[in-house]
């Protein structure tokens, strides 16, 4: 793509009225980082991917989000005319998931999880509505990201979760309990005191879970890093990619690794999150 004239073909259902997006000129720079997500660029200060047949639903709960007060999250924007999805591109740096974060960082980053929930409780799915759900929580009762972690949240500036496609039906618990285990770093190798502080602060200071959230928290994360490692090796057996790749790139010991720290300390993450 040059930078001749491009113009933004707007899907009428979806767009946020901004009309200068539809004006701008710039070229593609390829976007790096992802795991499963192909063909991802940048334009100008938008991104385009490519567009999935949940996009419309997981497009239609952003819109939600944001007309409530979310600012965290990239504004939906679309379509264009090779048939992407286009989305804001948020400027800043990707959170390490290499290591711990401060404990700052984590109680704001719990408080936006919990924002995230609170006003997605009011958001009402329709019938037709598709949603791609990688990992099936039980009982799903509320839309969630579905993945937020490291890898999904930008720092900056702005601080916004990204990549919203998996997005669908989930729980507050399933999903606070993912979050809370890879921004909490619980992890093979790490001080399991100090990984039940960055647990607490995150659940607790941050996201201010109730009783009934924390007392099913710590069994939660056991289930959920199972179910990841168990999702990723079916993915491997059944040719179903790229999941089926990651979990022969260091994806699958990863979660096999975590699955069994996060169960082996269970007591102490309930000790930590009673209050």
């Amino acid at each position: 793509m040059n930078s001749q004239g491009l113009s933004l073909m707007l899907d009428p259902a979806l767009s946020c009225g901004s009309g200068y997006y539809g004006r701008m000129a710039h070229n593609e720079e390829p976007l790096s980082g992802g795991n499963a997500s192909e063909a991802v660029v940048r334009v100008g200060m938008t991104v385009r991917k490519p567009w999935l047949k949940s996009t419309p639903s997981v497009h239609r709960f952003m819109h939600y989000l944001h007309e409530n007060g979310l600012s965290s999250i990239p504004r939906p924007m679309g379509r264009d005319p090779q048939g992407r999805q286009i989305t804001e591109f948020i400027p800043g740096r990707l959170a390490p998931d290499d290591r711990p974060l401060a404990l700052k960082d984590l109680t704001e980053i719990g408080e936006q999880i919990r924002q995230i929930h609170d006003i997605a409780s009011g958001f009402s799915t329709a019938a037709e509505e598709t949603w791609t759900t990688l990992i099936p929580a039980p009982d799903a009762d509320l839309i969630c990201h579905n993945d937020l972690a490291p890898w999904n949240f930008i720092m900056g500036d702005r601080q916004a979760f990204i990549d919203w496609d998996g997005a669908g039906p989930s729980t507050r618990l399933w999903d606070l309990a993912y979050a809370a285990q890879s921004f909490g770093f619980l992890v093979a190798g790490q001080d399991p005191y100090e990984a039940a502080q960055r647990l607490r602060t995150l659940v607790v200071d941050g996201y201010k879970a109730d009783a009934g959230l924390r007392s099913g928290l710590p069994v939660a994360m056991g289930e959920r890093t199972q179910a990841m490692y168990d999702f990723l090796g079916a993915a491997h057996r059944d040719d179903f990619q790229p999941w089926g790749e990651m979990f022969l790139n260091g994806h699958g010991h990863h979660w096999d690794e975590a699955s069994k720290f996060v169960r082996k300390h269970q007591s102490l993450w309930m000790a930590a999150l009673r209050t």
